[in-house]
């Protein structure tokens, strides 16, 4: 089963802004991950090609990373996950980047249910919270995300730890 997933937030901030919060990805000062409310992302070192790490149950290793630009993860785990997740800052004009989080990937085994029915609504949800964090960074988000009684009924059930309460 093919996966392409999109999330993205137009921001009133330049492409180079925009680019320094993909830096912080798992790192101490992290500006992009919404790791108060999910899983932190962790990586073995700095954000680097070859790092490896993850967030929860999700396994990657960084196969691309153009500084202030564009960041590629590309799935180790869970079992059948087989592609990758990525960052890019796209500048739209001389104040304002669009940026978008994509993931491609075959769902393969196992996963060809769990992603439809467990992974894919959580993996939402934590996108539109990172693009909120983003915005935050420059300004209010104009209709800040809400997790579905869905959403909330699974992490409950996952119960997967993070590093503060919802912001």
């Amino acid at each position: 089963m093919g996966v392409y997933n999109v999330h993205e937030r137009l921001l009133a901030a330049t492409r180079s802004e925009v680019g320094a919060l993909i830096d912080t990805l798992a790192g101490d000062g992290d500006a992009l991950w919404p790791h108060h409310s999910w899983p932190a992302m962790r990586l073995d070192g700095p954000l680097a090609v070859g790092a490896v790490g993850g967030h929860g149950p999700i396994r990657y290793t960084v196969t691309a990373y153009v500084p202030a630009t564009w960041v590629r993860f590309t799935f180790n785990a869970p079992r059948g996950f087989d592609g990758f997740h990525e960052y890019t800052a796209l500048a739209v004009d001389e104040h304002h980047t669009l940026l978008r989080h994509t993931l491609a990937m075959h769902a393969r085994g196992p996963a060809r249910l769990t992603w439809p029915l467990l992974w894919r609504p959580l993996h939402d949800a934590c996108l539109e919270d990172s693009m909120d964090r983003a915005e935050r960074t420059w300004t209010t988000p104009a209709r800040p995300t809400r997790w579905s009684r869905y959403v909330s009924l699974l992490r409950s059930l996952v119960r997967t730890p993070t590093h503060g309460a919802r912001p």
